[in-house]
Formats: structure tokens, sequence, C-alpha cells
């Protein structure tokens, strides 16, 4: 997954990216000029005797067009085109048009993700339907950050206390990587999430999967580790539904196995990767507010086990 504004899978993305191809084309056009008349002002100085002729009125004529006329020309072209484009990037208001509503929570440092048609939450993976509209309604729940996920549309701030419109519409299956584009502390770098477009029926399939209740423990080594869980502190900032683990300080674990990554999109789901972020998260992610935990090698495993059934 690169996150390339240059490799768009969207209408609102292939929108941003013309506008970049025509500014990289029209700044290559005036580097190019500019290099070709400094070159000539050059030669013609050394070709010039001790009294070259009087030349200032072309000169200032240059100095009109090159300097004033054709940069005022390019600034209101591009500022038109930069209008033009708003429609399309943004919606006008949120739309009441059946588009599936998504709410998604910044917080330091991970996105939470509410489904509130379907009824649960995740974290840091966002599924959408192809070729269907999708409204992100964002907001904040401590400092500024910004959704931006550059091969579906523009960056959109989220801010405490208000909520703002982004809209999606993936032109094509994939995941997509996004970010935080707005520093919001320590650990902004490693604020990522994950888009997944899918097909309709294999979004729907993953939609009845989430609302499931979480698999119950089948084997002696997840029940230990369920138990572990739930005698551990993590219940107070983690949700398991169906168990007494309802916290929402930290993301909903209730389907955690089903993701293909973790800790914001930082790492792969394997279980030594979650094993290294349970045990000592200031070493995997300096700053974040998740605690170690201290557990023996048995219950580790054990934890783990049960945790590999959250699917």
């Amino acid at each position: 997954m690169t996150p390339s504004t240059l490799d768009p899978a969207s209408h609102p993305a292939r929108v941003i990216a013309d506008i970049w191809w025509a500014m990289l084309v029209g700044s290559a056009i005036v580097t190019g000029a500019v290099t070709v008349l400094v070159l000539m002002a050059v030669l013609r100085g050394r070709a010039a005797g001790p009294a070259p002729p009087d030349r200032s009125a072309g000169r200032t004529r240059l100095v009109l067009i090159g300097g004033v006329i054709a940069p005022l020309i390019v600034f209101v072209v591009l500022f038109a085109v930069t209008v033009g484009s708003l429609p399309v990037t943004t919606p006008a208001k949120a739309s009441d048009d059946g588009a599936l509503k998504i709410g998604v929570t910044a917080r330091q440092w991970f996105w939470d993700v509410d489904y509130p048609a379907a009824g649960f939450r995740t974290a840091n993976e966002i599924h959408i339907p192809v070729g269907e509209t999708v409204d992100v309604e964002l907001t904040s729940i401590d400092v500024v950050h910004s959704f931006w996920v550059p091969q579906l549309n523009r960056k959109l701030d989220a801010f405490p206390g208000r909520r703002s419109t982004l809209r999606l519409k993936a032109t094509r299956p994939g995941s997509f990587l996004g970010e935080c584009a707005e520093f919001c502390g320590l650990e902004h770098a490693r604020m990522g999430f994950v888009v997944i477009a899918q097909p309709r029926a294999e979004f729907t399939s993953w939609l009845a999967a989430q609302r499931a209740p979480p698999a119950v423990p089948a084997n002696d080594a997840a029940t230990r580790g369920q138990q572990v869980l739930l005698g551990s502190s993590c219940v107070y900032c983690h949700t398991i539904a169906g168990t007494n683990a309802s916290g929402t300080i930290g993301p909903d674990l209730s389907h955690v196995a089903s993701r293909a990554r973790i800790v914001a999109a930082v790492m792969d789901n394997t279980p030594g990767n979650l094993a290294g972020w349970i045990l000592d998260p200031q070493h995997v992610k300096p700053g974040t507010q998740m605690p170690a935990t201290r557990l023996d090698g048995r219950d580790l495993q054990a934890l783990l086990a049960y945790l590999g059934t959250l699917r």
C-alpha cells in the first residue's frame, strides 16, 4: 500500500491528481522559459560591444508581460480550476441521499470507527463498498487531527466538539493507506489507518461478521486467555462485546483478529507483534497512552490464543 495522490481510486482523487499534473507541467514550462531567457541575456551580454544599444523599452515590455500579466493569468486560471474542484471533493452538506454513514473519531493516536446503522465499532480499519457513496463524519476527542486518504479524496480536519463530513466513493477495490495530516503530538507520524474498498457482496459479509458476537473460547488456552484479559485492567479501556470489558478509551477489540494491521496500522497483525505491543507499548510507540501489561509466558500465550479467536 502506497498512499500516492498520483494513483487515484476515485473521481475526486482523479481531479486532484489532474490539478497536480497541470501545475507540474505549467511550472516546468515556466522554469524552462525563464532558463532560456537567462541564457539569452548572458549570451547577448557577452556578445555585445562596450556600448550596447538601448533596449529599455523591450525590457519593460518583457517585465510587464512575464512578471505581471503571465503570472496573473496563471493565478486566475489556477484559482478557477481549484474552486471548480470543490463541489467534486466536498459534499455540500451531510448526505441525506441514502449514503452509508461512518463515524470516525480521531484520538491520540488512533482512529475509532463507528458503523451506527450496523451497531458496532472497530478501529483503524474502514471498510466501504466499491462504487457506492460513503459519508465519513469526522470529529476529535482531544486535539485537531486531519483525515487523509490520498487515493480517495482530499484531507479534512477533525476538530474537538465539531463534526465535518468527507465523502468517499472508490472506483475500484483495494486497500488504501490513510494517515493523520495535522501534527497532533509525539506519535503523529504513527497514526495511520486503512480504507478497504470491497465489492458489495464482500462488504455485506464483512458487516455481518462484525455484527456477530465474538466467538466463545473453544479450548483451554483461549478460555484461560479470556480470564487473563477480563481479570486485568484491559477491561477499563477496551470493549469486547458479550463480556464485562466495556471501556471506550482504547480500540474496540471485539473482532481484533480480523484486522490486517494493529497499532494504528503501524504493524502487521501477527502474534509476535501483538505480544510486543501488549508487553511494552512504549517501545513500539513512545508516548502512547496504553500502559504495559505484565504477564508471564504462559498467561501471555493464553491471551494471544484468545485474541486470535476474535474474528
